[in-house]
């Protein structure tokens, strides 16, 4: 999905892009502030590598990279190779790194972008090294050690012997080694130290097999903020890039500026009387005579169903309780407090307005949920419209 242009600043009345009202606003500036604050915090020497898969956390990637890269970011990481692909395509020429594997089919495809891997598994070291013997090239890779999260990675007991047949892999170079915490934003930190001690650990048995290991990283958001030891070489914001807290407590660590501002328009207005229903199975039925006002956002858009009758959204600069079920393309919301709701009235689901404030953190708290996934679930019909 390309993004929208809009050459002004992220604030009320910023127009959409024409037709559907419903948008997700991504501030440019807040992008570079939250870059900055985070690079405030690293040593000299200490790179970064932006977190931009799953479309950058529902933001846009390429246009978020691109924003990041001319801030001076070393690195971008995506989850997958066809995300790193649409990076190159649309002008990132930093290194980039697939983090959650490569398969067979993809080798082609990670030398014609330049894409660097990190692997965790011997058969695709040896895949990777023959392509690139044919190709006469060399190409980089960064292994991932599982200290503790128990997802990808090796075991720290598989360490010596992987890295010592590594290094009969004469055209794969080693670039760097890495590891991901469970649990960087827990108060004790207890877990964290205990993974970097892991990590560390595995290292000196890599060094011990007579490799460099090269860049070391484990440090996500919460870990620059948490744990200065984690910082290492390199580090790995996702959450806090985009203006979102991974937990209460570092709110008053770190001053980020949410990056990303949702909001529709009222499509109609409705009075209904009491003991009227609304919505699928009639979950909500009016205690009173009720003004309901219909916004055209639903779950095909990532606004989570979960949000019925617990989500609020902002209208004419006041909450407004979200009722009913909430639809594949259209939500209901109570707006009988609110006096003079109109058809093409704003409709904030995110952000701020006269005062008030609907933060990432508190819809994934009304939802049952964390922000990364409110952010990811946003979908690709809703247009980013960058400012």
């Amino acid at each position: 999905m390309s993004p929208v242009e809009r050459p002004c600043g992220m604030t009320e009345g910023v127009p959409g892009p024409g037709g559907r009202p419903t948008v997700a606003v991504i501030d440019r500036d807040a992008l570079r502030h939250n870059y900055r604050e985070l690079r405030r915090l690293l040593e000299p020497g200490t790179a970064m590598m932006a977190v931009v898969k799953a479309d950058a956390y529902g933001h846009g990637d390429v246009e978020v990279s691109r924003v990041l890269e001319e801030e001076g970011c070393e690195f971008f990481g995506v989850a997958l190779c066809e995300e790193g692909v649409r990076l190159r395509e649309g002008g990132v020429r930093a290194p980039i790194v697939v983090l959650a594997g490569v398969y067979a089919d993809e080798l082609d495809a990670l030398f014609d972008y330049d894409l660097t891997p990190v692997v965790f598994d011997l058969r695709m070291v040896r895949r990777i090294d023959a392509a690139a013997a044919r190709r006469g090239v060399r190409r980089k890779v960064h292994v991932k050690i599982d200290s503790g999260m128990g997802r990808l990675g090796l075991m720290p007991g598989e360490v010596a012997s992987f890295f010592e047949a590594l290094g009969g892999c004469s055209a794969v170079e080693l670039e760097g080694v890495l590891s991901h915490l469970a649990e960087a934003e827990s108060r004790d930190g207890a877990y964290t130290r205990a993974q970097l001690s892991v990590f560390l650990e595995a290292v000196e048995t890599v060094k011990a097999a007579g490799c460099d290991p090269g860049l070391l990283h484990i440090a996500n958001s919460a870990a620059i903020v948490a744990s200065p030891a984690s910082r290492l070489d390199l580090v790995r914001p996702g959450l806090m890039l985009y203006g979102a807290y991974p937990g209460e407590d570092f709110r008053g660590k770190v001053a980020l500026r949410p990056a990303m501002e949702l909001r529709s328009s009222v499509l109609q207005v409705k009075r209904i009387a009491r003991g009227s229903p609304v919505g699928y199975g009639r979950t909500f039925t009016a205690v009173r005579d009720t003004t309901v006002a219909v916004i055209p956002i639903g779950y095909g858009d990532g606004l989570l169903r979960s949000l019925s009758g617990r989500g609020e959204v902002i209208v004419r600069g006041r909450r407004a309780p979200i009722v009913g079920l909430v639809c594949m393309d259209l939500t209901m919301v109570d707006v009988t407090a609110v006096e003079g709701v109109a058809p093409g009235d704003e409709v904030v689901i995110i952000g701020s307005r006269a005062g008030e404030s609907v933060t990432v953190e508190e819809v994934a708290r009304r939802a049952g949920t964390i922000p990364y996934e409110v952010l990811c679930s946003i979908s690709g019909r809703v247009p980013r419209l960058f400012v």
